[in-house]
């Protein structure tokens, strides 16, 4: 599976993951516990591809995740401007599976709370465009 390949040669994308999960969740300039639960909800039920020897990959996702909501230091305009130029310089990486799975994870952290608002439906648009942005440049 491609996961387990990024993974053992790319373990970068794991933390970038984990800024634009962060960013997704703090698009509103708050961080509520629900969306860091389901974040970890979504990881265990739905990222299955990642088996145990890859419990390391979600666990540097929730790290850095929490890593970022504790420095206060990064906001959510920034560690979604990394992600995307991540993304930008490893497109093979992410083919359609991965990022359906990415917009299926962010949704989900989106709408824990009292579902999604303005900030975060603004970022989901613009992430799904981004997705797209390679798609239809090929």
């Amino acid at each position: 599976m491609i996961l387990e390949a990024i993974q053992q040669t790319n373990p970068e994308f794991y933390q970038q993951l984990g800024k634009l999960f962060f960013a997704i969740a703090n698009a509103d300039n708050s961080i509520r516990n629900e969306e860091l639960k389901r974040l970890e909800e979504v990881l265990k039920t739905e990222w299955t591809d990642l088996n145990q020897v890859d419990t390391v990959a979600k666990n540097t996702i929730i790290e850095t995740f929490k890593w970022l909501e504790s420095d206060h230091e990064y906001d959510s305009d920034t560690c979604y401007t990394s992600f995307v130029n991540y993304k930008r310089a490893h497109e093979s990486i992410f083919d359609n599976d991965i990022k359906s799975l990415i917009m299926k994870t962010a949704a989900k952290i989106a709408s824990s709370y009292n579902s999604q608002n303005k900030s975060e439906l603004i970022m989901l648009a613009n992430l799904d465009l981004e997705f797209k942005r390679h798609t239809s440049d090929s």
